[in-house]
């Protein structure tokens, strides 16, 4: 019947209870009050031991994955490498094309840019000619100031 009134609801008998020989099993509740320092010392040592011990296994695990992914990763980095090399001399020739375009439309916007140029100063000129004269107002004769899309004066 002692039995009973010394059961936990896990099943199993209290701490400081009393095995089948009647010694005690463990240390009770009293036993913790009269010396916490010492057993929680004990067990905190052996968590960092085991914690210790789970640190080297993985990185002895970390260290035999780089060894064995080495040779895998270079090959990796050398086929990139390959690749690299042959989207560079594909584009090589596409590069130049595109140079060659650049420059021909760079030319023609130049001189398109000069002869609106020239125009501009021609009006200015043919402007101010008649206004020196005095026959018209100021703005007589700017009908040619600003050339038409037709004439090239777009861009």
């Amino acid at each position: 019947m002692t039995d009973e009134t010394n059961e936990v609801e896990g099943g199993g008998p209290a701490g400081g209870g009393a095995d089948e020989t009647g010694a005690p099993e463990g240390p009770g509740p009293q036993a913790e009050a009269a010396a916490p320092t010492e057993p929680a010392g004990d067990a905190r040592s052996r968590m960092e031991s085991r914690q210790a011990e789970w640190m080297r296994q993985l990185q002895t695990m970390i260290d035999e994955v780089a060894t064995q992914a080495a040779p895998v990763i270079r090959d990796v980095a050398a086929k990139a490498t390959e690749l690299a090399q042959r989207a560079a001399a594909a584009s090589a020739p596409y590069a130049a094309r595109a140079a060659d375009v650049t420059a021909e439309v760079a030319e023609a916007a130049a001189q398109k840019s000069r002869e609106v140029a020239a125009d501009l100063r021609r009006s200015s000129a043919a402007q101010g000619a008649s206004t020196d004269l005095g026959g018209g107002e100021p703005g007589a004769g700017t009908s040619e100031a600003a050339p038409s899309a037709d004439e090239g004066g777009a861009i």
